[in-house]
């Protein structure tokens, strides 16, 4: 029989039991009621969820456990959203939803040039942070190792992509992107020397425009560009989208 972790009930409810090999969640917001009803939802739904109610509160609970997501608050007091996630990203690929009162485009794009990849406006359906919080990790998760063949990697310059794994690395250096930067170059190595339209590489999270698209391609340059401004790997194609110059 597989262990648990239980989800402390609310007086009147039972206790929600989650097994110990679920994804771990956690939450971060500042709204008490909000939080737990977060927490609640995710645990009824197989998820094992751990809550903070500020970005301090979030770094302690990080030194103690290693979460498969955050669902994270942008206007919190103190630390925002924003400040942690650009904190979080500067060790970690964990993947991260946003949640936010605001829906202002310049918000969405903010979050994705910090490195998030996801982004859902409240109010929300509970549904629909569950298909999210799902989407995302599901692209997060590595294939088993072994399993690529010939033609499932792709070299541009001194970097190799490999499409079955989403793994990126120079060398034996592994390079760390999101998995919003990931999901882009697997659609781009996957067609790689042809024009890929901007459309193509929306994604199906967070509703994407043009704009949020060239901002994902922007962080990407800095990764694997010498001068991100004049790239030669991944390069824009005027009036359709991009390219990425390579060999598979």
């Amino acid at each position: 029989m597989s262990e648990t972790a239980s989800i402390a009930p609310a007086a009147g409810e039972a206790r929600i039991e989650v097994p110990d090999h679920a994804p771990h969640v956690l939450v971060v917001d500042d709204d008490r009621r909000l939080r737990e009803l977060i927490a609640k939802y995710l645990a009824e739904n197989g998820f094992r969820v751990t809550a903070a109610a500020s970005a301090a509160e979030a770094r302690a609970k990080s030194e103690h456990f290693v979460f498969d997501a955050l669902v994270l608050d942008v206007m919190m007091p103190g630390e925002t959203g924003f400040e942690y996630a650009s904190a979080v990203r500067e060790t970690s690929d964990t993947p991260i939803l946003m949640l936010t009162a605001r829906a202002e485009t310049a918000d969405r794009i903010t979050g994705l040039e910090i490195g998030a990849d996801d982004y859902l406006a409240k109010p929300f359906e509970p549904r629909e942070l569950v298909l999210r919080l799902t989407n995302i990790l599901k692209r997060a998760a590595p294939a088993a190792a072994g399993d690529a063949g010939p033609g499932e990697e792709v070299r541009f310059g001194p970097f190799v992509f490999r499409l079955d794994r989403g793994e990126l690395r120079r060398g034996e250096e592994a390079i760390r992107i999101t998995e919003r930067e990931r999901e882009i170059l697997t659609i781009l190595g996957s067609k790689a020397n042809e024009n890929v339209p901007r459309e193509d590489l929306s994604g199906a999270g967070v509703a994407l425009n043009e704009r949020t698209v060239d901002v994902q391609i922007n962080r990407l340059r800095r990764k694997i560009e010498l001068d991100p401004a004049n790239p030669l790997l991944l390069q824009t194609v005027r009036g359709v989208g991009y390219k990425l110059v390579g060999e598979r």
